[in-house]
Formats: C-alpha cells, structure tokens, sequence
C-alpha cells in the first residue's frame, strides 16, 4: 500500500480532484481513508433518494471515505453546517471547497477497481480484481 495526501484549494470540486488524483497517480486502486476541511456548499445523495440535495453555506467536512476506481469514485461524506446540523450520504459533484480539504488515500498497487452494473442492486458496483 501507498499512500498520497491531498491538500484541496478554494473553488476544487472534492470529487473532480479525487478522479484527477487518482487518474495522474497512475493508480488502478485506492481508497479515501480520511478527509476534513470545508466546503462552500455540497450536493449529497440522501439513501434511497433520486438526486442530490444542494445545501448552500459554510459547512465543515466531518468525514470523507470511499473508494477510487478509474471507472469513477464512490465517496461518502458528512457534513455540519453553522448551526452544527449534520448531513450525510453520497457526495455528489458540485462539494466545492471553501477554504481547504485535506485528505488521506491509500493506493493499492496490486489491485485494480472497477465499476460494473450489478443486476442484482441496478448500480454499477465495485468490483475489486488482485493484480499480483
């Protein structure tokens, strides 16, 4: 296992820069171990919902973990606002960061993820494959 760290920037979307880390790495396999900072606003997928909410404002990110495949990224997130409301489920595109994200992943250089619709749950499914 590897491991890189991630510091984000004002105005990154979280997802956007994980798939490009992911992607200049060169790596097949990783996963968001952690991740904390803040964000300006973030579109989250609530369980079982159709579409992302939009929730506008500071927020800070309470937690970030998931896995990164070159097939795209399944992060989940939590979140709180300024009154220390807490949100959580998938983070969607459009979790831009406020003034920093700074995030731990560890590459699996013997691994290689991929995405792949899974006719039991109708999603595109992790599907881990070892690559010794």
């Amino acid at each position: 296992m590897h491991t890189m760290v991630l510091r984000l920037n004002p105005g990154d979307d979280l997802r956007t820069a994980l798939d490009l880390a992911l992607k200049q790495s060169g790596s097949k396999a990783a996963f968001v171990v952690s991740g904390i900072g803040s964000l300006a606003g973030a579109s989250i997928r609530f369980a079982e919902a159709e579409a992302p909410t939009r929730i506008e404002g500071a927020l800070e990110i309470l937690t970030l973990a998931g896995s990164l495949s070159p097939d795209g990224s399944h992060l989940h997130i939590s979140v709180s606002d300024a009154e220390g409301h807490v949100f959580g489920g998938h983070a969607a595109p459009g979790c831009v960061v406020r003034t920093t994200a700074e995030i731990l992943i560890a590459q699996l250089p013997d691994w290689q993820f991929s995405r792949e619709t899974d006719a039991a749950t109708g999603y595109a499914e992790l599907v881990p494959r070892h690559q010794p």
